[in-house]
């Protein structure tokens, strides 16, 4: 009588417990009610004929995918890895049931041909300094080809490329050619305006010739505050003359 009495309690545990599912707010459930597709229920308290209705739980949260780095090949022929994040999440629960056995594993393959092809398209340059351009691309691209699943992929990142050593030799050549150019572009520019200060002082100095004698005595200060025991500087004429002093021509 007990083991019975035992068999049957067990029964109804089971069977309440196929009964009764519980769907949290993220979940939805996609019933098959003798393998035939019924309808999507959740969240909350969901109620299933037992041994009649099955449910497959379908996660509507945002899944962040890490593709690999893939070797990629890119239009001017130099063989880079590239490597990215997919963005992405599930709209359509049933799609997502029937239309695709693993879609998740399906999403990283497609992302992984994708970004290859995608990135081969580009110059090694225009992947350098423009990858909001190839993002945008690899995530409509990605989006079109998952849409029958019930996918929506709202963002892809490319992470990191890995040039080859040579390359990165190359590229740190270039960018030390490109500061010294820059270098003597400034020095250069710098020459021009010191010049063009020049020139104009000397005109001010042949309008104005006490400006030369001023500047006479102004190298005469800087040369007495240097540490010197002897200075010998030539005094012109014109100065003593400019002071009023009468200066006798030789015979």
């Amino acid at each position: 009588m007990f083991p019975v009495f035992l068999f049957v309690l067990v029964l109804i545990i089971i069977t309440l417990t196929n009964i009764f599912k519980i769907l949290k707010e993220y979940e939805r459930g996609v019933i098959f009610r003798l393998g035939r597709y019924v309808d999507v229920r959740g969240p909350g308290l969901t109620l299933l004929l037992p041994y009649i209705e099955k449910m497959v739980k379908v996660n509507l949260r945002t899944v962040v995918m890490d593709v690999p780095p893939q070797d990629v090949i890119t239009k001017d022929n130099i063989s880079i890895k590239v490597n990215a994040v997919v963005y992405f999440r599930v709209i359509n629960p049933s799609k997502a049931v029937l239309e695709v056995e693993d879609y998740y594993y399906a999403t990283s393959q497609i992302s992984q041909t994708t970004l290859r092809s995608v990135a081969g398209q580009f110059e090694l340059d225009e992947i350098l300094s423009h990858r909001d351009k190839i993002n945008q691309e690899l995530q409509n691209v990605i989006d079109k080809q998952t849409d029958p699943w019930g996918i929506k992929v709202s963002s892809v990142e490319i992470k990191h490329i890995d040039l080859p050593i040579e390359m990165q030799r190359a590229m740190a050549r270039q960018a030390e050619a490109e500061r010294e150019r820059r270098a003597k572009i400034i020095h250069a520019d710098g020459e021009l305006q010191s010049s063009e200060k020049l020139s104009q002082a000397s005109k001010i100095m042949a309008e104005n010739p006490l400006t030369i004698q001023l500047r006479y005595l102004q190298t005469l200060t800087e040369i007495a505050s240097e540490k010197n025991s002897t200075i010998v500087f030539p005094l012109p004429i014109e100065l003593l003359r400019a002071f009023g002093l009468k200066v006798e021509k030789e015979q």
